[in-house]
């Protein structure tokens, strides 16, 4: 299986681009963020016609996730059991879910597609939120690897958080100042490793960005963000023999501002004794 996740940042003003990069890079499965419409409006046309299964959440013109297949896509779940809602100056259980979890079956791996609150501020209330939300995904994810601890599965996609100082090259991101880097954000990320998940692209790539903000000609200059991540389990972790990081996907027309991320799976038998290091910095 080969497996990606991209922050499209559109998926209708990006869909040729997205659906060519899957063609070109025999791509299995693709994780998509951002797709920035409802449900109904993805074009599943142009991802069905080159062979693709579709999976979509969507609500409105932010946020959205969605999966590509070529392989059927079953037991999808929108939303993770446990998922925090927000609502900007409302408190309480009960608020409204955005479309930022999507996950599903793809020939015994069960993949999610994430797309994590950005924070916004340190004293923003969406802050508060996104660290709450990381919090309630650590602990499904727990739960889930405790009740099936040879489970295949991934969680994929913009996590909004660069957990180690090499993964930031962006001068405005700040520690004390900005999000992204504060320490509570670095050790929610770095909890999902007693969760029993491991970044099975740093031990094959250890340095490189996969975002860069279209202002201030930040990806000319190379100041960039590592924040889109796969994240596996013992038994993913285990399949996986090669990572990509599409960094030239950045350039050309219309690009979206993150690049895609590839793993590589061998799923005929993973080797017990040649296990990924568990690494978050």
């Amino acid at each position: 299986m080969r497996l990606a996740t991209w922050n499209v940042n559109s998926i209708r003003a990006r869909v040729t681009r997205t659906v060519e990069f899957c063609v070109r890079e025999h791509i299995d499965v693709l994780a998509m963020q951002e797709i920035k419409c409802k449900t109904e409006q993805f074009p599943y046309a142009a991802f069905e016609e080159a062979g693709y299964h579709v999976a979509a959440h969507g609500l409105n013109q932010w946020n959205g996730v969605a999966i590509a297949s070529r392989e059927p896509i079953e037991d999808v779940e929108i939303g993770f059991p446990g998922m925090p809602g927000f609502e900007k100056g409302k408190e309480g259980p009960d608020l409204p879910k955005e479309a930022r979890a999507i996950g599903a079956t793809i020939g015994g791996v069960k993949v999610w597609s994430l797309y994590v609150p950005n924070g916004r501020g340190l004293d923003d209330p969406h802050y508060v939120y996104k660290l709450d939300w990381l919090d309630k995904l650590r602990q499904y994810t727990a739960d889930t690897l405790a009740k099936n601890p040879d489970l295949p599965l991934a969680l994929t996609g913009d996590f909004n958080i660069a957990p180690t100082d090499d993964d930031n090259g962006d001068p405005t991101v700040v520690e004390g100042a900005t999000t992204h880097v504060s320490p509570p954000e670095r050790a929610a990320f770095a909890a999902f490793e007693t969760a029993g998940l491991t970044d099975v692209v740093r031990p094959l790539i250890p340095t490189g960005y996969t975002y860069w903000d279209y202002k201030q000609l930040r990806f000319p200059r190379n100041e960039g963000l590592r924040i889109d991540f796969i994240l596996g389990s013992r038994a993913f972790a285990d399949a996986v023999h090669g990572a990509e990081i599409h960094r030239n996907e950045r350039k050309g027309e219309v690009p979206s501002d993150h690049v895609p991320v590839v793993a590589d799976l061998d799923l005929s038998g993973a080797d017990d004794d040649d296990d990924l290091p568990m690494i978050f910095g």
